[in-house]
């Protein structure tokens, strides 16, 4: 399987992150521990997790995913295999927050957390405008020092703070980030083409989307108002992407997805997968036959009669 180098790092992935936030959420430890198994043995590496992941469950507060992460790499020895990707900065009760000591902070716990002397890919979560972004880069750079950090990415930055950033990472030999994590598919496309895709494609910057599957719309599944009312959980979201162009893009996928006998959702990370700069599509998965579907649909080739269908459906 061809693996995408993150930025200019010597880091490379397989091109798919198995989505950590259902870890302590929609999936129990026992279920979590199975689905990492399944992951690795099929010849996948990154997993994308954050300290504030579960917090919006009853009853927790936050790390809990990390915390499964950490069991299962104890438990199974595959730390080698596993390129670890968490985040800091969102709000853990206390407000957005990237400064230095409490990145430094809580990188310390989620080390602790993860059962593990280094986090591969440390990433900004949420930014905060009032914290200069020379603070938070400082900040990766004394964990890079101490071996703590491989390598840095950010998400939910603007673009301006982000190409500050990149500045400030030349100017001052600070550590640059890697990696980009923004809302992208193929209903959601406008938001990072308009605003992110030139300064990433510019200065190397790879790109691991969230939302890759328009919270479960792209498989297919909500094609009513009735179909999304049936789901509590993702249901709601679904609605606003019943629109014209929506059904317009389901055609689509329905059509491309015949032709390659693959479900829609694997078509959908395909597609993301043709992008410049997509490294690995993030998507979630809480049982066996979910995440088979996502493996099998980054490993489709769609030619580009199909791209081309699915790229003018799409077009905002």
């Amino acid at each position: 399987m061809e693996k995408k180098k993150l930025g200019k790092s010597g880091l490379s992935v397989a091109p798919l992150a198995f989505g950590g936030n259902v870890f302590g959420w929609s999936a129990d430890e026992a279920t979590s521990f199975s689905l990492l198994d399944q992951f690795v043995d099929a010849g996948f590496d990154l997993i994308d997790t954050a300290n504030v992941y579960s917090k919006w469950v009853p009853g927790n507060k936050g790390g809990e995913s990390e915390t499964i992460i950490g069991k299962w790499l104890k438990k199974s020895g595959k730390r080698d295999k596993i390129v670890v990707a968490t985040k800091v900065g969102a709000d853990m009760g206390e407000g957005i927050n990237v400064t230095k000591d409490y990145i430094l902070k809580e990188a310390e716990a989620s080390l602790k957390r993860l059962q593990t002397d280094y986090i591969d890919l440390y990433q900004t979560h949420y930014d905060n405008d009032a914290t200069p972004v020379e603070e938070a880069l400082s900040a990766y750079e004394e964990l890079v020092k101490a071996g703590k950090v491989r390598v840095i990415g950010t998400s939910n930055m603007t673009p301006k703070r982000l190409e500050e950033s990149l500045r400030a990472s030349a100017a001052h030999n600070y550590p640059k980030y890697e990696t980009l994590q923004p809302e992208y598919n193929l209903y959601d496309r406008e938001g990072y083409e308009k605003n992110y895709a030139k300064i990433c494609e510019e200065n190397n910057v790879s790109v691991i989307t969230y939302y890759s599957l328009a919270s479960g719309f792209l498989t297919g599944k909500y094609r009513t108002r009735e179909d999304a009312a049936k789901s509590a959980a993702r249901g709601q979201e679904a609605l606003s992407y019943l629109d014209d162009r929506g059904l317009r893009i389901l055609a689509a996928l329905d059509k491309v997805a015949a032709s390659q006998q693959a479900t829609l959702g694997g078509v959908a990370l395909a597609w993301l997968l043709t992008r410049p700069a997509v490294a690995a599509p993030i998507a979630s998965a809480t049982n066996s036959k979910q995440l088979e579907e996502l493996i099998k649909g980054v490993q489709l080739r769609l030619s580009a009669e199909e791209v081309a269908l699915l790229d003018e459906a799409s077009a905002y």
